[in-house]
C-alpha cells in the first residue's frame, strides 16, 4: 500500500555530470572528469545518512516513507552500474520505499549503455525521461545533442524491451534554425513513438545558458540568428497542445502532457506542495509539517551549484522558513502551473479568508485581461495566460504588474 500523501516523501537527487554542454542549457551541469563521479557519490550516500539529522536541527522531521524518486540532471546514466547499485541502496537503507513507488531517471539518447540500463532494472526504475528535446538531427547537432532520431528511436525500444515502459519524451520549441515544418515533423515522431508522457518546453532565453547569453548581446554564435522568435515559439507551443491532444496525450500542466493515469507523480508533487528532499548539485528541498486547519512549518533549502563548494561544504547554503504569506503565494503560482487550476475555497480553508481576499482582487484583474478564468472556486490560466504566465504570477508574488491588450 502507497504511503500516505501527508506522511510520504519524494526524493529529487541530482547527477550534473554530462558528456557535451547543450548550447541552450541553463542548469547546473556539465562535462567533468569521470574520476568526480565516484567521488560524488561517495558524497550524496553522506548526505542521505545524515538528512535526518540536518531537518531534525532545522526543527522538522524527515518522513521516512518515500513514494516518488527522481534523478536529474545532467545526465545521471553516465554513472557506473556500479555507482548506480550503490547510490540506490544508501536510498533504501536510509527510507521506505512504497511497493508502488516511482522511480524515475532521466537519459540522454545514446548515453545508455546494455550494463547501465540492466543497472537501472535491478535498483527498481520504472520510468525514464528521456531528453530528446528534437527528432530532426540538423536541430539536435546544432544544439549539442549528441544523437539522432534513430538513436533516440532505438533507446526507446531497448528501454521497453528492458521492461520500462513508462517513458517520457522532451521537446523544445524554439531551437535554432527550427520552423513550423520541422516542428511539426518532431511532433509527430514523437506521436509515432506512442509514449505515455511527454513535455514541451519553450526555448528560455537568459544569462545562465551560453545561447542565452549570445542572443541577448546580438551575437552569432551557437547559431543565435536562426533561432525563432518569440510569437514563432508560442505559436509552435500552442501546436504542441494540439497535436498531442490529438493523440490522447492531454495537457495537464504548462510543459506536461500525458495519458490518463500516466502524469509524472513526482512533479505533481511540487505543484501540490507536498514534501521533498533535494540532494547534490543545486538541488531544491520542501519539508512541511502538516497542522489541522492552519500551515504548518515549512522548510525550503537550495544547495550550492558549484561542484568544489558542493564537495567541501557540510549541509545546504541556504535555508528559509516561508511564513504563511510566502506559503500562500507559492499555492497561487504553483497550482496555476496546473490545468486543474486553483481551489480557492481549499485555500481560504488552509489560509483563512482574510489572507486570500487580495489574491482575488488579483484574479480580477486578470480575467479582465483574458489571462485567467473564475467558475465557482476554481481560477484557471487561459491558453494566453499559459503563454504569459509569468506575468500572471507575478501578480501573487506582489511585484508591478503589466498590462496587456488582447
Amino acid at each position: 500500500m502507497a504511503a500516505s500523501p501527508l506522511d510520504a516523501l519524494g526524493l529529487y537527487i541530482s547527477i550534473p555530470f554530462c558528456r557535451s554542454k547543450c548550447t541552450y542549457c541553463n542548469f547546473a551541469s556539465g562535462v567533468y572528469p569521470a574520476s568526480d563521479h565516484a567521488r560524488y557519490v561517495d558524497r550524496l550516500v553522506e548526505d542521505l545518512a545524515g538528512a535526518g539529522a540536518w531537518v531534525a536541527r532545522m526543527g522538522v522531521e524527515l518522513p521516512r516513507p518515500v513514494d516518488t524518486v527522481y534523478l536529474g540532471g545532467g545526465t545521471p546514466s553516465l554513472l557506473a552500474p556500479e555507482l548506480l547499485a550503490r547510490l540506490f541502496a544508501a536510498m533504501r537503507a536510509e527510507f521506505d520505499f512504497a511497493p508502488d513507488a516511482e522511480i524515475t531517471v532521466e537519459c540522454a539518447p545514446g548515453q545508455l549503455a546494455d550494463p547501465t540500463l540492466a543497472a537501472l532494472v535491478a535498483a527498481g526504475v520504472n520510468r525514464v525521461s528521456l531528453g530528446v528535446q528534437s527528432f530532426i538531427d540538423r536541430e539536435a547537432a546544432v544544439s549539442g545533442r549528441l544523437h539522432t532520431r534513430s538513436i533516440a528511436m532505438d533507446d526507446i525500444r531497448r528501454l521497453r524491451a528492458a521492461g520500462i515502459a513508462n517513458l517520457s519524451l522532451d521537446l523544445i520549441a524554439g531551437l535554432a534554425g527550427q520552423t513550423f515544418a520541422s516542428w511539426e515533423e518532431s511532433l509527430a515522431a514523437l506521436a509515432e513513438c506512442g509514449v505515455p508522457h511527454a513535455s514541451v518546453y519553450m526555448l528560455e532565453v537568459d544569462e545562465d545558458s551560453r545561447l542565452g547569453r549570445e542572443m541577448l548581446a546580438g551575437g552569432g554564435r551557437y547559431h543565435a540568428g536562426l533561432v525563432p522568435n518569440d510569437d514563432a515559439i508560442a505559436r509552435m507551443y500552442s501546436l504542441a497542445i494540439e497535436k498531442l491532444a490529438g493523440v490522447g496525450l492531454g495537457q495537464y500542466e504548462i510543459s506536461n502532457f500525458c495519458r490518463p493515469g500516466f502524469a509524472s507523480r513526482h512533479n505533481l508533487r511540487y505543484w501540490h506542495r507536498r514534501p521533498y528532499l533535494g540532494l547534490g548539485l543545486d538541488a531544491s528541498s520542501m519539508l512541511r509539517a502538516e497542522r489541522p486547519g492552519k500551515p504548518g512549518p515549512v522548510l525550503r533549502s537550495t544547495t550550492t551549484s558549484d561542484l568544489k563548494a558542493f564537495f567541501d561544504g557540510p549541509e545546504p547554503v541556504e535555508t528559509t522558513s516561508l511564513s504563511p504569506e510566502q506559503q500562500h503565494e507559492e499555492a497561487w503560482f504553483l497550482g496555476l502551473r496546473l490545468n486543474a487550476g486553483v481551489d480557492v475555497a481549499a485555500l481560504e480553508q488552509e489560509f483563512g479568508s482574510e489572507l486570500v481576499a487580495p489574491a482575488l482582487e488579483a484574479v480580477t484583474r486578470l480575467v479582465d485581461d483574458g489571462l485567467v478564468t473564475s467558475a465557482g472556486n476554481t481560477v484557471r490560466l487561459t491558453p494566453r495566460g499559459q503563454l504569459l504566465s509569468n506575468v500572471v504570477f507575478q501578480e501573487f508574488l506582489g511585484l508591478p504588474s503589466q498590462k496587456f491588450v488582447p
